[in-house]
């Protein structure tokens, strides 16, 4: 059956998981910790909020059994997995056997050969969950059942308390100073924004915008006046980057003469009959009016054709793009790429609790701690590519792979490994496997691959998965991109098993 609502095809099931969480006693939200997890659960925790459902909120980097009866072993009943959950329901389902609470699960990944009945995923009902909705959009789908399903407040911000790194933990209890989010709706579709965020984070946006199930979530959040959606510059950095960094850090669609060469764009810029600076300082994207815009615009497009750069990249240069309107120009959270890259610079980095914060409006203390947080995954980010350019990569017949050990963190390797795809030495042609050390006994794996690589089969969420559980680790995620967990002694056969199984997947097409 379907119903009303962005996407009616999962519209019974986010009534019963809904009405479950409403006759819960409390909940404890348990969520990934990327800036699709973090999403996740502050559309879900405001949900609640406004539903008046007593919650906690933990973050988890995997959802293994150890982790899983950590969860168990809390005084909640029901338990509520966002963002995760689908790909670990043998292990949940074992728990709910014994008692040990209700779970309901509202993910996007590909499920385990298991069920419950509080199951949300859009894989369930044939909706792409690698491209057409995110974790944040299936939170989102079940905060509109939440309105659907009883009365909510009109007040965001309750007594959710979010786990952190260290003493300085930030309470999730509402917005500090500044804007913040846009007021909160009866119907929940203000939520739609950061729903947004979630899905740009997880990569399921590209130059002709979200689709499917995501894009019928922007249309919401356009109506609801929180989300402005047009066609610009699909550059990274528009609202904070100075013109001449916005052009050299263009790493997207390299344009030769401009992009990694400061003074190549700053001469670009100066061939421009623009006002380039003001009050001594360089303009950015957001401070240019409409037609200076198209002036910048139209002469990288020219450059970018006459310097020879494939045609169909030279299209992505200019795309669909969505603005969070409640949100202050100028700043991190007006530009919803740059807000998922804030966000992925929190919970990696083991303070959820701050990009929790920041999601449900706080715009000073946990604002600044997270910025400060950017601070550093941008020089981390850098110094790993930078590593793995350095070092080269091994590769195979039909994969390619690094072993960072301990010089990249494994909570951003995956990152890593997906920025460094095409860069010198790594091939955009093969799917890239990336290890990390996680701990004396277990190896951190990531591995990304290109969605003309999908089209020819590859699905890297059965080969984590079949590959880690051959060697007595545990793994998934989507075709597109996946993880997994295997002991630190077993690499080698753990690369043996994907690249068969990777040699499969592409030589059935």
């Amino acid at each position: 059956m379907t119903g009303p609502g962005p996407v009616p095809e999962l519209h019974d099931r986010a009534v019963a998981c809904a009405r479950r969480l409403r006759a819960a006693d409390s909940v404890l939200l348990a969520s990934h910790i990327d800036a699709d997890g973090l999403t996740s659960a502050a559309v879900a925790s405001t949900a609640l909020d406004r539903a008046g459902v007593p919650h906690d909120v933990v973050f988890s980097k995997q959802l293994d059994e150890a982790e899983v009866a950590r969860i168990a072993a809390t005084d909640h009943a029901t338990a509520l997995f966002t963002d995760f959950g689908s790909g670990q329901l043998d292990v949940v389902a074992d728990y709910e056997a014994r008692g040990a609470f209700t779970p309901v699960v509202v993910d996007h990944h590909r499920p385990a050969d298991a069920d419950t009945e509080y199951h949300l995923n859009p894989l369930l009902e044939g909706i792409d969950g690698a491209s057409e909705l995110s974790g944040a959009g299936a939170s989102y789908v079940l905060a509109r059942a939440l309105a659907e399903t009883g009365p909510t407040t009109a007040a965001d911000g309750g007594a959710v308390r979010a786990t952190g790194g260290d003493d300085e933990r930030v309470d999730a209890t509402g917005a500090g100073p500044g804007p913040g989010p846009a007021p909160a709706r009866a119907d929940n579709t203000d939520l739609a924004a950061l729903a947004v965020v979630g899905a740009v984070g997880d990569m399921q946006g590209g130059p002709e915008g979200l689709t499917g199930a995501n894009e019928a979530i922007a249309a919401e959040g356009e109506a609801a006046g929180v989300l402005a959606t047009e066609t610009d510059l699909t550059l990274y950095g528009k609202q904070t980057r100075p013109l001449p960094k916005l052009l050299e850090y263009a790493s997207e669609v390299p344009v030769p003469g401009v992009s990694n060469d400061e003074a190549g764009a700053i001469r670009f810029l100066s061939g421009l009959d623009l006002e380039l600076k003001r009050d001594g300082d360089w303009r950015r994207w957001v401070d240019l009016d409409g037609e200076e815009r198209r002036t910048v615009a139209s002469a990288l497009l020219r450059r970018a054709i006459t310097r020879g750069v494939d045609a169909e990249r030279v299209d992505s240069l200019v795309g669909t793009t969505y603005t969070l309107t409640a949100e202050e120009p100028g700043t991190e959270l007006r530009d919803v790429s740059e807000f998922s890259t804030l966000l992925n610079a929190t919970a990696r980095y083991e303070r959820g609790d701050v990009g929790l914060a920041v999601c449900l409006g706080d715009r000073g203390r946990a604002l600044e701690r997270a910025r400060t947080l950017l601070r550093n995954h941008r020089r981390n980010l850098s110094e790993g590519i930078r590593w793995v350019t350095t070092e080269g990569v091994t590769r195979e017949e039909h994969l390619q792979w690094f072993d960072a050990g301990t010089r990249i963190r494994e909570t951003i390797v995956g990152i890593v490994a997906g920025m460094a795809l095409g860069s010198d030495g790594v091939s955009r042609d093969l799917p890239i496997v990336a290890f990390a050390d996680a701990d004396d006994d277990e190896l951190k794996v990531s591995a990304r691959g290109s969605h003309a690589l999908v089209r020819r089969g590859l699905d890297l969420s059965v080969v984590m998965r079949d590959a880690s559980r051959a060697v007595g680790g545990d793994g998934g995620g989507h075709d597109v991109a996946a993880g997994a967990t295997v002991p630190a002694g077993e690499r080698d056969a753990f690369l043996d098993r994907c690249e068969a199984l990777v040699a499969d997947q592409l030589d059935a097409e």
